[in-house]
């Protein structure tokens, strides 16, 4: 089982246009609405691969009963923290050239009861996750050493932690060393204070992050690949992607198909790169099922620098 941490969750709606012009009247050629919310994301990814997931989460007013409603329907069990403020609503406008234009609502502003509220519904709800999964920006109210608190809490527990946040929360929670931190290419560079132009430049990052706290780094380069970088080396992993119809929660359901797959080493990696080379290419932020996985997605093998892949077989006829 994994369990998600999600302190900012959101309803997010999409829609899709022909061309996105500023000051028009646009007629989008279809609509949807989902859960959202990186762990959220993570949950959606995990459940559609046919694992049990558990979905800890502030919920208010009806987009909370909303969003706990469309998480029953998925099969997600969600573990709601009741909180005054109403759950956001996330806006997101697809072009057909893959071009995604959002606009993310602030969400409500978490009292310091609601807070505790949270950490405490983690620790209930964790002790059967293999893995707990905490993801996404911190709401307003959450101290950025927040997410600190929670990896001290799970690792006094027993658990394994993955964290998917970047800036001050990052930072402030590598010394509790979480067992992966899952950034994106900004969020890398970011974190250690300079540009990455290369993915050698990424991995000594990645090993940087390591040297601060983190057990293992698992990034997402966009279209470059991925990169994990643990105790055991480092593995760049890369799939073939035809078209990219949304992005939007691409890096989520790589996190949830690197731990589904275990967590560790190069087989959880080219998991991960399978899934989110799928997840780019379905609408909305639509989580891929087994069925939409590239079986040639996978890591470069142990022991190859990191760089450009070599090219992967012809399929069979």
């Amino acid at each position: 089982m994994i369990l998600t941490v999600t302190p900012n969750p959101s309803l997010d709606r999409t829609y899709e246009i022909p061309a996105l012009e500023r000051g028009a009247v646009l007629r989008a050629a279809s609509d949807r609405v989902d859960p959202g919310g990186k762990g959220v994301n993570v949950s959606r990814a995990v459940a559609a691969a046919g694992h049990r997931t558990v979905a800890v989460l502030p919920l208010g007013g009806p987009e909370g009963a909303l969003l706990a409603r469309l998480l029953g329907g998925l099969g997600i069990e969600a573990a709601g923290v009741p909180v005054q403020g109403s759950t956001r609503v996330n806006i997101s406008v697809a072009e057909p050239d893959g071009t995604l234009t959002k606009i993310n609502a602030a969400g409500p502003e978490l009292t310091t009861a609601e807070a505790e509220a949270l950490l405490e519904a983690v620790r209930t709800q964790s002790a059967d996750a293999d893995w707990i999964a905490c993801c996404g920006s911190l709401p307003r109210g959450l101290a950025p050493e927040w997410y600190a608190e929670l990896v001290a809490r799970a690792h006094r527990a027993g658990a394994r932690i993955a964290l998917d946040t970047s800036g001050p929360s990052l930072t402030a929670a590598l010394r509790e060393r979480p067992d992966v931190v899952k950034p994106n290419a900004e969020e890398l560079a970011q974190a250690v204070g300079r540009p990455l132009a290369t993915v050698g430049d990424a991995v000594k990052a990645a090993e940087e992050l390591r040297a601060l706290g983190a057990r293992a780094v698992l990034a997402s380069l966009g279209a470059d690949g991925q990169l994990l970088v643990d105790e055991t080396g480092s593995y760049f992993g890369v799939a073939h992607v035809a078209a990219v119809r949304s992005n939007v929660g691409a890096g989520d359901a790589s996190l949830a198909g690197f731990l589904a797959a275990g967590g560790l080493g190069p087989a959880a990696l080219a998991s991960a790169v399978a899934h989110g080379a799928a997840a780019v290419q379905l609408p909305g932020s639509v989580m891929p099922t087994p069925a939409d996985l590239d079986p040639w997605a996978g890591p470069t093998p142990p022991g190859r620098p990191p760089g450009p892949p070599p090219p992967r077989p012809p399929r069979p006829p």
